[in-house]
């Protein structure tokens, strides 16, 4: 289905183009948002005539999403979820979730406007983008933790309290990457030594086992 957008929509196009997309996202998203029109040859023809009007009122809400953006660029919300030893939750945090996070701190987000591109399924620390606008993105920082204590050593942290069990895997990783490490080093040096020093040390070999 090809729409004229009436503001700039990210990864799609600016105002005024006319672009093709499925047409599923046309009724869902785009038309009941009026975030564009059917490009037929009167909506073109209209958008023209409009085109000042479209420009000015995405200027003001523009100018009100900075303002909002500048209270909310680096909130931090809590969210509690039950998780394992190795930090992966029982469940995910959505959208949804943070959306209703910032609900909770006075800011009205939609899920919608919450960038992220899989849910949260561990503890720690995740800075999520919010598009307020077309143009206007701030980043938040969703704190993911099994209790409000947690929550609080993680934000002096700095992420996930490291447990037991990711303590033994980051060592037993450790030790790996040391092996490797030694193993690339011997095969360096058996690299390194001439093929007539490989020679004669086979034929002493061969001398020993004849005597």
């Amino acid at each position: 289905m090809q729409v004229i957008l009436l503001e700039r929509i990210e990864r799609l196009g600016l105002m005024g183009d006319v672009v093709t997309v499925k047409p599923g996202f046309a009724r869902n998203f785009l038309l009941p948002k009026k975030k564009a029109m059917r490009a037929t040859k009167d909506n073109i023809a209209y958008f023209e005539t409009q085109k000042a009007h479209y420009e000015a009122n995405n200027l003001e809400r523009r100018k009100e999403a900075e303002g909002v953006g500048s209270k909310l660029d680096g909130v931090s919300i809590v969210v509690i979820r039950q998780a394992g030893d190795s930090g992966q939750l029982y469940g995910s945090v959505t959208a949804r979730d943070i959306a209703e996070g910032l609900g909770e701190e006075g800011f009205t987000v939609d899920r919608s406007q919450v960038a992220i591109d899989r849910p949260i399924k561990l503890l720690g620390l995740t800075d999520v983008r919010i598009r307020l606008h077309a143009e206007v993105s701030v980043t938040v920082t969703v704190n993911v933790a099994r209790s409000k204590d947690e929550a609080e050593l993680q934000k002096e942290h700095g992420g996930a309290i490291p447990t037991m069990e990711m303590r033994e895997r980051a060592e037993a990783e450790d030790v790996q990457a040391a092996l490797e490490e030694q193993a690339a080093e011997l095969l360096e040096v058996r690299d390194d030594i001439p093929a007539d020093a490989e020679a004669a040390a086979e034929d002493q070999t061969e001398e020993k086992s004849e005597g």
